[in-house]
């Protein structure tokens, strides 16, 4: 690590109590020369046995963790699921920070991988093999945990985006589903003016969207090596965005609400919140969610910038990582390469996870299941190419959670006044840049 390592450990330290930090490990950066855990090491733990406390929230997780325990009776997963979002990278910050506590392995999302490996927080998965399982992931989840040579986590589910649309509400209105954004704008255009309480989708400001949207219309807004870093929302991708995307808000045209709330799911299951662009994860929403608009959802490709562009982008979407400070590594590892690139992965298929692994994603039987909820539609073929047509080359800020955080108070404007989009993003770029550089990263604005 270079010379400000230490001024920088001990600043993102200071963001556990908001859950938008991480912290080092401990140790000098010779450290983190790992010694290389052969197979044999791995079954011998494994026929030795112990206990792996796993923290994570993902619920098709404890299926895996009893077929496990089932094939390897010695040894016990502990999962502690009740904690997600906020309070679980809260609690695992505390624990790096106190050093007492850290469990063996933790989910990350992926845009968080890189904090926690900046800061030496992750144990680098090469040394047990990891990095010979590349080919095993489509290459937005992939690039997401690996940096260099080096691999922090395996990829448990990826979020490649589709377009959900209201079919009955096309019908109805007799409007084609868009193919590219500029007649995705004229859509909503023709959905207002038929019946001013239709909105063609909702959006209050969200940075994750935005940042997915960003991706796919080719912006590059953050460069990262090390702890230099460029922030940069001027490009032509960026461009792309907000001049569709202001449109959309100058004429009124997205419902001003808040996703996951109670008028969000209201909106989708009475038809006056007519499309949702998202993760793949988000059919056994809608089914929990929105049963009574059973039959009225269908899903299509994300619009395109360009006509016939197939870029898309990841929304969601998380790993399993092995904490530094963790205990029983070769346990540790053996389960996180069970349930994210052997049989875990399809059992975890079956009760609706949505895989990052190219042989579920391509599978005949995992293209060809029919969702009932949208009429029988065979959307994992969509869901597939969406995932495929992803670009590899997307950074993450190493304190994107804190630059998601101050999103609503530099972007969000935008949405609740006269501030325009861009401005917004350019308000969120220098109160990004500000933070890095206080927390001792050398940023280029």
């Amino acid at each position: 690590m270079r010379r400000k390592t230490g001024r920088l450990l001990r600043g993102l330290a200071l963001l556990s109590a908001l859950a938008l930090g991480a912290t080092a490990c401990g140790g000098s950066d010779d450290d983190s020369a790992q010694k290389a855990v052969s197979a044999a090491d791995i079954q011998a733990a494994l026929k030795k046995g112990g206990t792996v406390t796993v923290w994570a929230w993902e619920p098709t997780l404890k299926t895996v963790a009893a077929d496990f325990e089932k094939k390897y009776p010695k040894v016990k997963i502990n999962l502690v699921s009740e904690r997600s979002g906020d309070k679980h990278y809260t609690a695992l910050s505390n624990a790096i920070s106190a050093e007492k506590g850290v469990p063996d392995v933790a989910q990350v999302e992926y845009f968080a991988v890189s904090q926690y490996a900046l800061t030496k927080g992750l144990t680098d998965l090469k040394s047990f093999g990891a990095d010979k399982l590349a080919d095993k992931y489509t290459a937005g989840p992939w690039n997401a945990v690996s940096e260099g040579d080096a691999v922090y986590g395996l990829p448990m589910d990826s979020g490649p985006m589709a377009l959900f649309y209201n079919k009955a509400v096309f019908d109805k209105y007799k409007i084609a589903v868009p193919t590219t954004w500029d007649e995705y704008l004229d859509a909503a255009r023709k959905l207002h003016k038929a019946d001013p309480k239709v909105y063609i989708a909702n959006d209050a400001g969200d940075a994750g969207f935005t940042t997915s949207l960003l991706w796919q219309a080719g912006s590059r807004p953050y460069t990262v090596d090390g702890t230099n870093v460029k922030i940069d929302f001027s490009d032509a991708g960026a461009t792309k965005f907000t001049e569709t995307w202001q449109k959309l808000i100058d004429e009124k045209l997205l419902a001003p609400i808040n996703g996951w709330t109670d008028d969000w799911y209201k909106g989708l299951g009475d038809g006056s919140i007519a499309t949702l662009a998202i993760g793949a994860w988000m059919p056994a929403n809608f089914v929990t969610g929105v049963p009574n608009a059973a039959g009225d959802w269908r899903a299509a490709p994300l619009p395109a910038w360009t006509a016939g562009d197939k870029a898309s982008a990841e929304n969601g979407g998380s790993s399993l990582t092995l904490p530094a400070l963790g205990k029983n590594k070769e346990l540790a590892y053996a389960f996180v390469e069970y349930a994210n690139a052997g049989a875990g992965v399809q059992s975890r298929v079956k009760e609706g996870a949505f895989p990052a692994t190219t042989a579920e994603l391509q599978s005949t039987e995992f293209q060809s299941t029919k969702f009932d909820y949208f009429g029988g539609q065979e959307a994992n073929k969509i869901f597939a190419e969406s995932a495929a047509n992803v670009a590899d080359d997307w950074s993450y800020l190493p304190f994107q959670q804190y630059a998601n955080s101050i999103f609503n108070d530099t972007v969000g404007k935008a949405y609740v006044s006269g501030t325009k989009l861009a401005d917004g993003l350019k308000a969120w770029q220098d109160a990004s840049v500000k933070y890095g550089e206080e927390q001792g990263f050398t940023v280029e604005n």
